[in-house]
């Protein structure tokens, strides 16, 4: 067996990614698959279709290789976070489309339980906030407004998963209903720091403890597919969430290391090692990655609009026909004009965490057009991630200040990867607002490559954290050419736009 199948179930298509015995890429599929959008910050997503094309990508990936199933080691799974599934145990028939992690339905009941007092005990328990984006209010809406699922769950006929559980019983014929913990650690009901399932939270949210599936390491035992599915049997031995994945494709073992992955969101985390670092900036405290029973910490940032900004210059104003046309319209934008563009389509992620305000865009003029529209996008999520890393690097001060062993430093260089890292305008622009040296690797699928050393690890076909670390390469390193007068003036520009969106 010389190969692991790493499947990437994301936000706007589902992909499969064949690995070496070198880690390398030996083949790729990819299915796109429609969103859904019943009512203004809505976003739904059909789950026959998650399923659907995660199957047809293994199984054409698996044809592009010319490989058999007995060549492959082990499959690896990574998945969008926070999105929503209910299903019957037995017949796995879904209950209702799968509410995504965009969704801000939930908005109404966050702000009542924020206003009863009990966002403290939940962020003490999760490392969260009161926030829609998070899978255990969307569970919520689901038992309260879909009739007869609140009193088949309260039987115990319904299973809750994010997509990685509803995957593998999917896969397993449903005989393995279980998650790893980090995706368990973005449900709202998963205590971090006990590692369990908090039954004072599900208390508050009236979710059944019996819907919840098994919390387990990240590299472990996940079961074996079934043979029809794929050909024969395959063992599953890797799952991760996707930014946590990332983390590890970008070998950020070592706390103060971190990465910043630009997909439909943009999410970055902070290696804080075996601790669990409060933020005082509104940041999220989570489990990066757990090995042998033992949870590494994180902190992160969520932006929830990154490469989705580029989709909506594409499907929304339809002024480019493909993403790559933002670069060459980005450089021929008008250098007297400022747009600055709030992308605040499904609210604002941290550090603002308002689910209610909307886009915004300030600096208008008669002569605005594309160009202009596409530069401002693309610094949009250069801005956003400075808002980010500095909430990041003043929580890790304070942690450090009032620790009695001072560990290490917030790392001066950012390691990004996912779609839009392939951009040199917009790498470039981020190294420049954020003043800081940004790495790009040379393997940009960094997210399927972590779920896939996860599993291949766990197969004995990899090598440990340290000989994955040791093979890290950097593909590209930019470099700071932005004066600080300029820098510095752009991103008071930023602050003063995303004010005045918040205020509206």
């Amino acid at each position: 067996m010389t190969h692991i199948l790493a499947i990437d179930q994301g936000t706007t298509s589902s992909r499969a990614i064949l690995f070496d015995a070198e880690m390398k890429v030996s083949a790729v599929a990819q299915r796109e698959f429609p969103q859904h959008y019943p009512a203004s910050g809505w976003v739904e997503h059909d789950p026959a279709d998650l399923w659907e094309t995660t199957l047809y990508s293994c199984l054409e990936v698996m044809k592009k290789a010319d490989l058999s199933t007995r060549k492959i080691a082990a499959i690896g799974i990574t998945n969008q976070r926070e999105t929503t599934l209910v299903w019957d145990r037995v017949s796995g028939k879904t209950v209702h489309n799968a509410i995504v992690w965009q969704d801000r339905r939930t908005s109404d009941l966050c702000r009542q339980l924020r206003e009863a007092g009990h966002e403290q005990m939940v962020s003490e328990r999760t490392g969260l906030l009161l926030d829609p984006y998070f899978s255990g209010t969307k569970l919520a809406w689901i038992l309260d407004n879909v009739d007869g699922v609140r009193e088949r769950a309260e039987t115990g006929d319904l299973l809750f998963g994010t997509v990685d559980s509803y995957l593998i019983w999917k896969l397993t014929g449903g005989r393995v209903h279980a998650t790893d913990a980090t995706n368990a650690a973005r449900t709202l009901l998963y205590d971090i720091r006990e590692g369990a399932w908090s039954s004072e939270i599900c208390d508050l949210l009236n979710v059944p403890m019996s819907m919840l599936p098994e919390v387990r390491d990240c590299a472990g035992d996940y079961g074996t597919t079934e043979p029809e599915l794929l050909g024969g049997a395959i063992r599953i031995t890797g799952v991760a969430g996707d930014q946590q994945a990332a983390t590890v494709g970008q070998a950020c073992f070592r706390p103060g290391m971190m990465k910043s992955t630009y997909g439909t969101g943009c999410f970055a985390l902070l290696n804080t090692g075996g601790t669990p670092v409060k933020s005082q900036n509104r940041l999220l405290t989570t489990i990066g990655y757990q090995l042998n029973g033992k949870p590494t910490y994180a902190l992160e940032g969520s932006i929830f609009v990154a490469g989705a900004v580029v989709q909506w210059l594409r499907d929304g104003l339809k002024v480019i026909a493909s993403a790559k046309e933002t670069h060459q319209l980005a450089e021929a934008a008008d250098p007297a004009q400022d747009l600055v563009l709030v992308p605040a389509f499904v609210g604002l992620g941290a550090p603002y965490w308002n689910a209610d305000c909307r886009g915004a865009v300030y600096g208008l003029t008669r002569n605005s057009g594309p160009a202009e529209f596409a530069r401002a996008a693309l610094e949009s999520v250069g801005f956003q991630t400075r808002d980010l890393l500095e909430a990041m690097r003043a929580d890790w001060a304070a942690h450090e200040a009032l620790s009695a062993q001072p560990g290490d430093e917030v790392d001066a260089v950012l390691r990004v990867d996912g779609g839009m890292s392939a951009s040199d305008w917009a790498m470039q622009f981020l190294s420049d607002i954020l003043g800081a040296e940004v790495d790009r690797p040379a393997v940009l699928e960094t997210t399927a490559l972590g779920a896939a050393w996860l599993a291949g690890m766990q197969a004995g076909i990899y090598s440990d954290m340290d000989g994955f670390a040791s093979g890290w390469a950097r593909e590209r390193r930019f470099s700071p050419q932005m004066d600080t007068a300029r820098k510095e003036d752009r991103y008071a520009r930023w602050q003063k736009a995303v004010a005045a969106t918040l205020s509206v």
